[in-house]
Order: structure tokens, then C-alpha cells, then sequence
């Protein structure tokens, strides 16, 4: 089989009695041509040997942060940048909790903290420690990080005790490593536009008109779809957020720059406009600065409508347009009808009347409505707005396959 060819895994062992499942699922990854380097924890130590780890991944076991051997490459770093996914097995009480702080005490934790990877966490634990509130607090902050869980299940213990919090099978957890990696290599064939942040229109040379659009949704989409393999085109208005080096960014300041750069980005297949583009620019814009004055009249005039411009391109559109529509009143009517009169696949609203939500904000609440089927509709409750990116690309990656 070559299921895993040429794929490269960061496998992390924590101390628990269910590493020895961890062996398990190493060989079958290895069986499947995975190429496999391996950190063990100290506590794992006290449960499985480097000489058995080596000999299953027939990889080099790493276990040291600061190593006289490897005193020139920075493992940290380079294991984490070397690696396609990393898989923490089994990912403990006290692991999820490290990385839930962002600890970097020892060389998994300063690994996960530097890592631009995907990682994916098989927690394994008694019923009461999976149970209690601090690892449900900290398990719903490393998802808002991205993190992705497989498992627990729910079945016997080492301990005798019985309920949810035993490792996943390790078949199990080989399907998912190789389904996203499988995804994610077929994803690389795809491209993906996403528009983010304000627009400014100047009235003057140091006047402008614009909104309190700060990115951060747009750049959380980017930053989901790039690590699901996707090849990412961020267009952006002026922000003060950074992207990963692997997404293409493009920086446009007015409405006319942001449609001339959508333009040059076409054609693509997946076209994602969460840009709050002025409506309006000044028709004569002033060389000088301009006096102050009682009054001041501005002539304006509609910019070009981007999304509505893709998704009516007949040569080009992408195969699935997404708009957003955020709004103060009437939520509802008002995305289903900007989803009927730009012809989009999917309109994304939010009301920005509500606090704490929307422009500016961290934490988003969405609805996803679709064109088919009719009147469709997905609520996505109050969360940071990297959770919601996840579970938008989650909807795109099951419609695009």
C-alpha cells in the first residue's frame, strides 16, 4: 500500500499507560509508508523504550530539548517545519493542559508552541479527569487554536473504571491522519480567492471614507483553507494582521484595487469575498489637503460590486462563491435576499448590532444560508472567529468532494 507515500508525521508519545498503543499505531503508519520521527516525553519513558519507538518507526526518537548532538538545528524548529501533521498519542490531562497555557518546558511543548502544522490530539485519561471542567475548558480553547481531537471513546479502563476517556483505537486514528492528508493533497490542486478587511476612499490626501472592518474573519478563512491544503490567495484592504508565508497576500487599499486584484486572480474555484468594500468613493478626490469649512458637500458614486461581478462571470466564476452580509436589521430577509440577487452560492450573515460580536471582535456568530438546497440553512453559535473558519472550510471541503 502507499496510502502515506512521501507523507511526513511528527508522532509525540505522552506518559500514560495507553502508549503502548501508541506503538501500535506507529507501525501500522510506518506499514503505510509514512515517514515517522518521534518525541518522547520523560514520563512516556517510564512506559515505552526509545530502542522499541526507534525500531517501529525506524526514525530517529527525539527526547531532549537542548541536545549536544544536535546543538546547531534548533529541533524544536525543525521538527515542526519538517513534519506534514503532527500526532500527539496519547495526549494526557497534563499534555493538553500544557499546551492549552502555551508551556514550552520540554521539547513536545516547544514543539506544538512553534509549529505551523496541523496537530491532532488522541487524548487518553480516566473518566472523572476527562469529565472535569478544567480539561473541557482547556480542550475547547486548543479547538479554538485549531487543534483537531480523535477520540476518547467510551470502554474499560486500566484503572477498572469505566466510561469516556480510553485512547482510540489505532486503526482509528490512521483513517483520520491519512483522510486529511489524503484531503489535503488533493486540496493542493484547488484554488481558493479570499478578500478580507476595510476599504479606504480618500477625499483628499489624508481624508478618507471607510468602516470598522478589521480582517480578522477574512484572514482566519485564509489561514483554515491553506492549512487544509488549499492554494490561498488572501486579497486584503489595510489591516494590521499578518498571514502565513504559504498564502499568497495581496495588498490593495481602495475598492478599485481590490477589484482589479480579484480580476487578476481569476479564474479560481473556490472564491470566498468577506472584504467590507465601501459601497461609495468620492467622484473628484482633492489633490490638496482641504480647508476646514462650516460645511462640506462630497459627491460620491457606487464602486463596482465585486461579488456580484464574479459570481455573474460567465467565463470565469469560480465553482462556489461565497458572500458574507453583515447586518443591523432584519438579518434573515436581507442575506436571503443578497443571496438570490448576486447569484452566490452561500451568503454568510451576522448581525453587527450585537456586542461582542462581528467588526473589530475576536468572536463571531454566523448563518450560513445556501442556494441549494432551497431555504437551507447552518447556525453557527457564538466562538472565536478561527472556530468558525474551521467550520466553514469544514462545509466547503464536504462540497467541493
Amino acid at each position: 500500500m502507499k496510502d502515506l507515500l512521501n507523507k511526513k508525521i511528527l508522532f509525540i508519545i505522552c506518559g500514560g499507560i495507553s502508549a503502548y498503543k501508541s506503538l501500535e499505531t506507529i507501525r501500522i503508519l510506518k506499514k503505510n509508508n509514512a515517514e515517522i520521527k518521534t518525541i518522547l516525553t520523560k514520563s512516556a519513558k517510564e512506559f515505552v523504550t526509545p530502542l522499541s519507538v526507534a525500531s517501529l518507526s525506524q526514525g530517529k526518537v527525539y527526547d531532549e530539548l537542548f541536545s549536544v548532538e544536535n546543538e546547531t538545528e534548533m529541533d524544536h524548529i525543525a521538527l515542526s517545519r519538517w513534519a506534514d501533521v503532527i500526532v500527539v498519542a496519547p495526549a494526557t490531562a497534563n499534555t493538553i493542559s500544557k499546551f492549552c497555557q502555551g508551556s514550552s518546558e520540554d521539547l513536545a511543548s516547544t514543539v506544538i508552541l512553534a509549529s505551523n502544522k496541523q496537530v491532532f490530539l488522541a487524548p487518553a485519561m480516566n473518566v472523572r479527569m476527562w469529565e472535569h471542567q478544567s480539561t473541557k475548558d482547556n480542550i475547547k480553547i486548543l479547538k479554538s487554536y485549531g487543534y483537531r481531537f480523535i477520540g476518547p471513546i467510551i470502554g474499560d479502563m486500566a484503572c477498572g473504571e469505566y466510561g469516556e476517556g480510553k485512547m482510540t483505537d489505532p486503526k482509528e486514528i490512521y483513517y483520520e491522519i491519512k483522510n486529511f492528508l489524503f484531503s489535503q493533497s488533493k486540496n493542493k490542486k484547488i484554488k481558493a480567492l479570499v478578500t478580507a478587511g476595510p476599504t479606504n476612499e480618500y477625499i483628499d490626501p489624508v481624508r478618507f471614507i471607510t468602516n470598522k472592518s478589521s480582517g480578522k474573519q477574512g484572514y482566519e478563512i485564509a489561514k483554515s483553507l491553506s492549512k487544509r491544503g488549499f492554494d490561498t490567495t488572501l486579497i486584503s484592504g489595510p489591516t494590521n494582521l499578518r498571514i502565513e508565508e504559504n498564502i499568497n497576500l495581496i495588498k490593495v487599499e481602495t475598492a478599485e484595487e481590490m477589484f482589479k486584484a480579484t480580476q487578476l486572480s481569476l479564474p479560481t474555484d473556490i472564491a470566498i469575498f468577506s472584504a467590507a468594500v465601501s459601497d461609495y468613493k468620492v467622484i473628484k478626490k482633492s489633490n490638496s489637503k482641504l480647508k476646514k469649512k462650516d460645511n462640506l458637500t462630497i459627491n460620491l458614486e457606487k464602486n463596482v460590486d465585486i461579488l456580484n461581478y464574479v459570481s455573474n462571470h460567465n467565463s470565469m466564476r469560480p465553482k462556489l462563491v461565497i458572500g458574507f452580509a453583515a447586518e443591523t436589521d432584519n438579518l434573515e430577509k436581507n442575506a436571503i435576499s443578497k443571496l438570490k440577487n448576486k447569484n452566490c452560492d452561500w451568503i454568510v450573515a451576522n448581525d453587527i448590532s450585537k456586542k461582542g460580536i462581528g467588526f473589530e471582535s475576536d468572536k463571531n456568530e454566523v448563518t450560513i444560508h445556501y442556494k441549494y438546497p432551497l431555504n437551507k440553512k447552518d447556525k453557527l453559535s457564538l466562538k472565536k472567529k478561527s472556530e468558525i473558519s474551521e467550520e466553514i472550510v469544514d462545509r466547503i471541503v464536504a462540497q467541493i468532494n
